[in-house]
């Protein structure tokens, strides 16, 4: 647990402040990376009538008062992706955004609960051109910096190196020795995976679901072997562990998304995004059933974000943490050293 040290104590500031300050200054890259490439920044709405339908993720709740009228629950955006899509929808063809974004229940050296999230989409375009665009920004980040090498808990990581291309199928086959696909026929079956998960080392609990293993096997195998020496576009997940991303059209069994790590961080997540209302509903409803047998609760849907699926071109989109980045450039240990003000 990090010091509760206010950030605003004058020695505890001037510490922080040579990071807080390349901060800026990788923050300033970035916006200039994307205008040069013909990207017209976007600024969102935090309050949405929902923060997102994905079972283990958690708002922050609110109400709009308003005189003559019912209290509205509210929630706290945790991305700017229902607003982004519904502005791609209406005609705007490449966008980003910096958007701060909030997410309860969520502190430790790499998460916090108020942060900073990139986000940018392409219409009309591949979603692997996103590979390049996250290649190419790192770089930059990077030499905002000027920094040679990223470091994170004894790991090391290239940020001008290529990048790695490695599918889900392949990671689990060379660091965990799993045959992913053969557990999915085409839907998921918990015990193929559960009985390899076992042999491969993996605690498993009696009512673990599919998902939870391969989480399991995911953070405990996989990832800690990701963005070493040079950065990992992870790709090629499963479709049930990517409710908005389009299914591959060689194999349903596996989505158009990747993520990408470095050092062992994830640090984006990508998307050849969902069109289909109707496809985009029914994962909707499935996990909010999950998130209620888990959870109890249970997030609205928005009626208007499924209306703009139907008008949206073909796009892929990605959402990029930038404090993490920030803190490979600067060698920061702590999200909390990279981050202005805070809140105890």
């Amino acid at each position: 647990m990090k010091s509760p040290t206010p950030y605003w104590k004058p020695e505890y500031h001037a510490d922080r402040r040579p990071r807080l300050i390349m901060r800026n200054a990788i923050s300033a890259k970035v916006r200039d990376f994307f205008e040069k490439r013909g990207f017209v920044e976007v600024e969102t709405a935090q309050l949405q009538i929902s923060p997102g339908n994905e079972t283990h993720l958690h708002a922050f709740k609110t109400t709009l008062d308003l005189p003559g009228d019912p209290s509205r629950r509210l929630f706290l955006h945790t991305s700017p992706e229902f607003a982004l899509k519904k502005l791609i929808a209406a005609g705007e063809r490449q966008i980003f955004s910096l958007a701060r974004v909030f997410r309860n229940g969520e502190r430790s050296a790499l998460h916090h609960s108020e942060f900073t999230m990139l986000e940018w989409y392409r219409a009309h375009e591949d979603y692997t051109v996103l590979i390049a665009d996250c290649s190419e920004l790192v770089h930059t980040a990077a030499e905002a910096a000027g920094c040679q090498q990223f470091h994170w808990r004894g790991k090391l990581c290239d940020p001008f190196a290529p990048v790695q291309r490695l599918s889900v199928k392949d990671a689990f086959e060379e660091y965990a020795c799993i045959d992913l696909l053969s557990s999915l026929s085409p839907e998921p079956v918990t015990q193929v995976l559960a009985e390899q998960a076992i042999r491969a080392g993996i605690r498993l609990a009696p009512d673990d679901t599919w998902s939870d293993i391969f989480s399991r096997i995911l953070s405990e195998l996989i990832e800690p072997n990701l963005g070493i020496g040079q950065l990992t576009a992870l790709d090629e997940y499963p479709s049930c562990e990517a409710a908005l991303a389009r299914k591959s059209i060689a194999d349903s069994r596996i989505s158009e998304r990747f993520e990408l790590y470095a050092c062992g961080i994830e640090l984006a997540n990508a998307f050849g995004e969902l069109t289909d209302p109707v496809e985009q509903r029914a994962r909707f409803q499935k996990e909010m059933r999950e998130k209620d047998r888990i959870y109890g609760e249970t997030y609205p849907i928005d009626e208007d974000f499924l209306a703009a699926l139907g008008h949206m071109p073909p796009t892929s989109g990605i959402a990029l943490g930038l404090d993490r980045l920030v803190m490979l450039c600067v060698g920061a240990t702590h999200i909390e050293d990279v981050l202005w003000t805070q809140t105890r």
